[in-house]
């Protein structure tokens, strides 16, 4: 455990901690000679038990007022997992239910079902570092690679917050990649894109994603949310004319996903249903070994100082008063 101190120098004042030991905070009696007095082991007891509350009294109250804590420290952790970016879909279409309308009370919105079904993914893998990323017409930081759990479920329940404009998928890959920079690989990576929709990404995006992707060396999986009677991901259509990237940008986001030369997996949900199965498919797939280290924070140990301090105190009070009422007695 690495103890430091916010201000050392209150530290030379630990040296009063030791007045206790040369004199009680009680009442002497005078007696001719106290080798006259019988022994008394209980009287010794209580006499250095009075002296180490004197000494936890004062030095309960210096390490206080001299800030103690503990320093952060990385803890070495092994399980199975990965390290996970979920980037979310924050278009305003994520707030209309499967079926494309607005949501009411017989309903549930693509984006609350989301936020209800990845909530729980979160909390039953214990060993994954998880980050968040967002996009709508720009990209969204929200919570870097953790394994703090309470953190990333926040973040995810983000989700419930009015949705934004349009959608630019190209920048918050981008950011989604970005989080694995300068990060050791001591497990499988993973993007999981959560979206309703796509749009077509500009030449110099694709270049840095195809980069990124295979320098990162990362997994990528996506669940799209497809509206009712919407165009699926791996329908061909059935006019040449329709076959774009203008006209069907999922499509096309789909097979250029598929071009990226990495694992790759996409998912097509319908319905909250069909969205678990999903979600319990990639659980399923990624529960390979992992070893990351853990950040422990900091943590303040002023408050156990004074507690202890204010202890002591309080007997060294209550022998006071009692030593007052035997006098008195006597």
């Amino acid at each position: 455990m690495n103890l430091a101190v916010d201000h050392a120098w209150v530290l030379p004042f630990l040296g009063l901690a030791l007045l206790p030991l040369v004199r009680l905070p009680v009442t002497g009696f005078d007696a001719p000679w106290n080798a006259l007095l019988p022994a008394d082991a209980q009287s010794r007891v209580w006499t250095w038990l009075i002296k180490l509350m004197g000494v936890v009294a004062i030095t309960g109250l210096v390490l206080g007022l001299a800030g103690l804590h503990r320093e952060e420290y990385a803890v070495d952790r092994v399980g199975n997992g990965a390290h996970i970016v979920l980037l979310l879909d924050r278009s305003q279409s994520m707030d209309h239910s499967f079926a494309g309308r607005a949501t009411s009370g017989a309903e549930e919105a693509k984006s609350a079902a989301a936020e209800r079904l990845l909530s729980e993914f979160v909390s039953e893998r214990k060993n994954d570092r998880t980050g968040v990323a967002a996009y709508s017409t720009g990209p969204l930081f929200v919570l870097p690679l953790t394994d703090d759990r309470e953190a990333v479920l926040a973040a995810v329940r983000a989700l419930r917050l009015p949705a934004l404009a349009q959608t630019h998928i190209g920048k918050g890959l981008l950011l989604a990649l970005s989080y694995f920079a300068g990060q050791a690989l001591t497990g499988s990576r993973i993007v999981l894109l959560v979206s309703d929709g796509a749009a077509v990404v500009d030449p110099d995006s694709e270049q840095k994603l195809r980069k990124l992707f295979k320098e990162h060396q990362i997994r990528l999986y996506w669940i799209f949310l497809r509206t009712l009677g919407s165009p699926g991901i791996f329908e061909i259509p059935e006019y040449p004319r329709d076959d774009n990237a203008s006209v069907r940008p999922e499509r096309y986001l789909h097979l250029f996903f598929e071009s990226l030369g990495i694992p790759y997996k996409a998912y097509e949900a319908e319905n909250p249903a069909a969205l678990r199965q999903a979600i319990a498919d990639i659980d399923r797939i990624e529960s390979l070994p992992i070893h990351y280290q853990a950040r422990i924070p900091r943590l303040d140990l002023t408050p156990l100082c004074y507690g202890a301090a204010g202890f002591a105190l309080l007997l060294l009070i209550g022998v006071k008063l009692s030593e007052a009422e035997s006098w008195e007695k006597a």
